[in-house]
């Protein structure tokens, strides 16, 4: 058999893989894509159930269609944000054969696909399951979307890292579910500074504990909240809560950024030098000064929580 005959085979086998998707029983290994065959890749802490819709969205399908021809049966009723898609490791290895991507890849990518595991592996299956209010995931960057799914659609749903509130490169950020599109953050140019300086802090060993001190006690910025909320008018005609509330996250990143690398650097000696790191932090924040009362949360991380 000739090239050119493998080639013209591919082709017409490429025809129909886009019309209908194959049983992932008959594949025993992630083969490349055929050409024509669509390759929707993963956002990183996308839900697995906006990952799915945008699968299925490249294929023109519905979830249940798409699920149902790679023998995986749909039990249950739900969509993203306020719910999520649940597989078990069988339907994840046919989820992963059925996108042509290793399955690693997807479950770095994908924080609630399950890894392999053996004692479960009895059934191919995928459950809606509802998510608390604190668990469903916010929309994505729709420009980084649209480049991940062949344009099919602009919408996902993802369940970013603290560092990963905002796009830097399209200026995006959706910081609240309720937020049914992204907010356009180039009014506020000091995010992506913000969002710089955040890569960097995360290569300090008490980034975590620095940025969930800091998270908490940062208050407010309200000029900025008016910038956005001028750029976006979306944010008035949103009932389901106010302005501040939907971005509050988005507000205060810049201060909660600033502040988080300044408790990581702070030298390891509590209860000796707490006026003159609170004058630091007042001075890194833009403020003349900090006063605080005895039972200051950012007191108390500083007398007691530093080692």
């Amino acid at each position: 058999m000739t090239r050119t005959d493998i080639t013209d085979r591919a082709a017409t086998k490429a025809g129909a893989a886009q019309c209908s998707v194959v049983t992932a029983e008959a594949w025993l290994q992630v083969p490349s894509a055929w050409p024509g065959v669509l390759r929707v890749r993963p956002l990183t802490g996308e839900a697995t159930a906006s990952y799915v819709q945008r699968l299925a969205d490249a294929y023109r399908l519905t979830v249940s269609q798409l699920l149902d021809g790679a023998g995986i049966p749909l039990h249950r009723h739900g969509t993203p944000p306020t719910a999520e898609l649940i597989l078990t490791p069988r339907a994840a290895r046919r989820l992963s054969i059925l996108a042509r991507t290793p399955l690693p890849h997807l479950t770095r990518a994908l924080p609630r696909l399950p890894l392999r595991d053996a004692a479960r592996d009895t059934e191919a299956a995928a459950y809606w399951t509802r998510l608390k209010t604190e668990q469903q995931p916010v929309r994505g960057c729709t420009l980084c979307t649209r480049h991940r799914s062949n344009d099919a659609t602009d919408t996902t749903w993802v369940q970013p890292a603290p560092h990963q509130l905002m796009c830097p490169r399209h200026q995006q950020a959706a910081p609240d579910p309720r937020l049914t599109s992204t907010l356009r953050t180039r009014a506020a140019p000091e995010l992506v500074a913000a969002h710089h300086a955040h890569q960097r802090l995360l290569r300090n060993p008490r980034a975590a504990t620095a940025w969930t001190t800091a998270h908490a006690i940062t208050t407010r910025w309200h000029t900025r909240l008016t910038r956005l909320c001028a750029a976006n008018p979306l944010l008035a005609t949103t009932g389901s809560a106010s302005p501040t509330l939907l971005t509050r996250d988005l507000v205060i990143y810049p201060e909660t950024v600033a502040l988080a690398r300044t408790l990581a650097t702070l030298p390891s000696r509590p209860h000796r030098d707490t006026d003159k790191a609170l004058n630091l932090i007042a001075y890194r924040l833009g403020l003349p000064r900090l006063p605080l009362n005895a039972n200051d949360p950012l007191r108390v991380f500083l007398t007691h929580t530093r080692h």
